[in-house]
């Protein structure tokens, strides 16, 4: 798969748990066996009976609505500000981190500074664990 397939994938894969709730049946299906389980278009025009223009057109239509509604919502923007900035906060406590441990074990600065670090690297991984499932985070 070239780079511009699999950076495509990926996006309709964060789109798609994302707003998933927001297609229809048909199209939830199609989307899960071609981008989840990998099927070709032949492999689910021959499981439904239908043509694979069928299902090329169900999975484009799909597709185009999953970015209208992030062109609407944003919530996919928003996950990925969040994740950025959520990095750049533990790059930022990595440095200051070098910097107090010339401190004593009794001050607290350095005790906010730890569970600082702490929360961040939890709200992480609540974003991680969320996109895992793809349930938690969507509409």
């Amino acid at each position: 798969m070239d780079r511009n397939a699999l950076e495509k994938t990926n996006r309709i894969n964060l789109l798609y748990d994302f707003y998933r709730m927001l297609l229809t049946d048909k199209q939830q299906m199609f989307m899960q066996y071609y981008f989840h389980e990998d099927y070709s278009l032949g492999e689910i025009a021959n499981l439904f009976a239908i043509s694979r223009q069928a299902v090329y057109e169900h999975i484009k239509r799909a597709e185009t609505t999953l970015e209208d509604y992030e062109g609407k919502l944003g919530l996919v923007a928003r996950h990925e500000r969040r994740a950025l900035l959520m990095e750049e906060t533990i790059e930022h406590l990595d440095r200051l981190s070098d910097a107090l441990e010339a401190l004593p074990e009794t001050d607290p600065g350095r005790a906010s500074l730890l569970r600082l670090r702490q929360i961040a690297e939890e709200l992480i991984g609540m974003d991680d664990d969320s996109s895992e499932g793809g349930d938690s985070h969507g509409v």
